[in-house]
């Protein structure tokens, strides 16, 4: 089944149940498949007994309808400070911050890009790269990630 069939099932569950569905991984693998559900909640964080709720939830959803036929793990999880990025809406919404991509074919022979992310233009995200913007098809994105300056949130929580 694809991400986006799966999308499809558990998004509307996710979100009846109050929470933020930012997106899924799964990963197919005959020997180990593994479902990733990422949730948040904007007023207060996740905590675990959240992840639970979903967790039984879902796990109810998958039985009645079944769309992976394998041996599967679920795991439902908060996004962290490192969230992954699913859709162009998520990249508009953190403009201005510093993103990890991973990129299925290369631009400007590179596959890795790590900078600020500077805008969203049609079905581009734009990345600041060494001080050059860098327009890359959302398409062509394998993964992509909020890349915090952990020292310095460490400071701030420390300080």
């Amino acid at each position: 089944m694809s991400n986006a069939k799966l999308n499809e099932l558990i998004q509307p569950l996710v979100e009846d149940l109050g929470y933020e569905f930012v997106g899924i991984d799964y990963s197919s693998n005959p020997k180990n498949a593994l479902l990733r559900i990422y949730i948040d909640e904007s007023a207060r964080g996740i905590a675990i007994e959240d992840c639970e709720r979903v967790s039984r939830e879902v796990a109810a959803l998958l039985d009645v309808e079944d769309p992976i036929s394998s041996n599967y793990s679920l795991e439902v999880s908060s996004p962290g400070l490192d969230r992954p990025i699913f859709n162009l809406e998520q990249f508009e919404r953190f403009i201005g911050e510093v993103v990890s991509l991973t990129l299925f074919t290369p631009v400007n022979t590179r596959r890795k890009f790590k900078g600020e992310l500077l805008a969203v233009a049609g079905n581009q995200v734009i990345v600041d790269q060494d001080g050059e913007q860098v327009g890359i098809e959302f398409e062509n994105i394998v993964k992509s990630r909020l890349a915090p300056d952990y020292k310095a949130v460490f400071a701030k929580s420390n300080g």
